[in-house]
């Protein structure tokens, strides 16, 4: 595949990521300037992500039936008109609003790219595909906080989320350049037949129910520390805005590497065996957390390291998830891609939400989400034998290579 087209694709995965971690920074200002608390300006993640969960559906629904380059345009233009209504709003709540707004026509970009995926390859190609956008997308969080600290530092909190408009038009662009068609519509049939067909087509396959099971949880951990991570490394650890930047891309930098091993696990493991590694890895960032949370201490080295483990995690388990769970259903990938998105961003809104109202400048508070939603994933693997007791499957020749 050309590089321009996998590039644009890890970027498009990388909207909602850079459009969450260029603003962290400009939270605490943000908040000062538009008179509000905090804790509710913190609240910008958490309906962004919420914006996400609701536009998932329909932009599979959208795009399974007319195809994904105009439905990811659609998405586009939404997302850069409430970006732009963000950079220049002066209340908290149109504020709140624009990021739904924003979250929603992102929806758009996360699902499509994840539906290309499915359209062109399945099992280690496809599983290959995801670790290398993830490794394009996983520069977003490594340098975006410290871009959005200069932003700040130079400018003042505006600044970020007038970049982050910029960058939907500069996603508009690449679209028309590098990407093509990859799926022929099919809009036989009443819409909602056709979504109601695909529902059940979806939670029809065991092996698509478990991949989503995996993929679900691990978005209200890493969300739930995301979402209060500018307060508990300045407010309860005295770090400076610039040194927050610097501490947070260690998270992403995590992913990144756990994204290029995954590269290597895949052409020589089967998928189960690469999310085996993956559940291991996050229970033990779990447990380690857990620890923290009962003594309500740690140093910040030993909390941030468990952060970047679980992180680390996230880039094995999500990519092979994801196409464990889709592979079962190349005839509906949009659908299917947006049923995972969509109970992956309930799952991250409520997790970003969930540890922005209980953040009350403790330790325990901060990781006790991520902590538990790292054993829960370890449970859920272990009832695989219940879940998915079937051989694993997938259609290799069922692609749509546009």
């Amino acid at each position: 595949m050309k590089p321009g087209f996998v590039i644009t694709l890890g970027l498009l995965t990388a909207v909602a990521a850079l459009t969450v971690d260029l603003s962290l920074p400009a939270i605490p200002a943000m908040a000062e300037a538009l008179g509000t608390s905090l804790s509710r300006g913190q609240q910008i993640v958490g309906v962004f992500m919420a914006g996400m969960a609701f536009g998932q559906i329909p932009a599979g629904l959208l795009a399974d039936r007319n195809g994904r380059l105009p439905i990811l345009y659609v998405g586009l233009a939404i997302f850069t008109a409430a970006a732009t209504v963000a950079a220049t709003t002066s209340t908290i709540d149109t504020m709140l609003m624009a990021r739904f707004v924003q979250g929603f026509g992102a929806a758009f970009s996360i699902v499509l790219s994840r539906a290309i995926v499915r359209d062109v390859a399945s099992g280690r190609e496809a599983a290959r595909l995801m670790s290398l956008m993830t490794m394009i997308f996983t520069a977003a969080p490594v340098i975006a906080p410290s871009i959005g600290a200069l932003l700040l530092t130079l400018w003042d909190w505006r600044m970020p989320f007038i970049v982050i408009a910029g960058c939907g038009l500069i996603m508009m662009g690449a679209t028309r350049v590098f990407l093509v068609e990859t799926h022929t519509p099919n809009v036989d049939g009443h819409p909602i037949r056709q979504l109601r067909s695909s529902f059940a087509e979806f939670f029809s396959h065991r092996q698509s129910v478990f991949g989503l099971l995996l993929l679900t949880l691990p978005s209200a951990g890493f969300m739930s520390v995301i979402a209060i991570s500018s307060a508990l490394a300045i407010d309860i650890y005295d770090y400076s805005v610039q040194q927050y930047g610097l501490i947070f891309a260690f998270a992403g930098l995590s992913i990144l590497i756990g994204s290029a091993l995954n590269r290597y696990l895949v052409t020589r493991f089967e998928i189960m065996t690469c999310i085996k590694i993956g559940v291991v890895l996050m229970a033990t960032s779990g447990v380690q957390l857990l620890i923290m949370a009962w003594l309500d201490a740690a140093p910040f080295w030993w909390l941030w390291s468990s952060v970047c483990l679980f992180m680390f995690t996230i880039a094995i388990l999500m990519a092979n998830s994801t196409v464990l769970a889709l592979d079962p259903l190349p005839k509906i990938a949009g659908v299917a891609s947006s049923i995972i998105g969509t109970f992956s961003n309930v799952a991250g809104a409520a997790g970003a939400s969930l540890g922005a109202v209980i953040y009350n400048g403790s330790v325990r508070n901060s990781v006790i989400i991520m902590g538990v939603v790292g054993i829960t994933v370890a449970l859920i693997y272990l009832a695989k034998p219940l879940i998915c007791p079937a051989p694993l499957v997938h259609h290799p020749d069922e692609l749509a290579r546009g």
